[in-house]
């Protein structure tokens, strides 16, 4: 079984990799981008059984900094 773990600073922390990511899409000429948001994805194969309580208290405990980001937990 896997699980994907969606980790995203949470809104009105400052994101300097996402302003950066931002400004060069400007420079190559991608003028639409009003906004980038950086974030990670993490992808874990996972034992038969584990659940997904389990998975949120990885994300709780390591996965995340749940002070300054925000996750999301989709297993399948």
């Amino acid at each position: 079984m896997k699980a994907t773990v969606t980790v995203m600073l949470k809104q009105g922390v400052l994101d300097p990799q996402g302003a950066a990511v931002k400004s060069a899409l400007g420079a190559l000429g991608f003028d639409g981008v009003e906004d980038v948001r950086q974030g990670k994805v993490i992808e874990l194969d996972l034992a038969p059984g584990t659940t997904e309580a389990q998975v949120t208290e990885m994300c709780e405990k390591l996965l995340a900094n749940t002070v300054i980001e925000s996750y999301r937990v989709e297993i399948g």
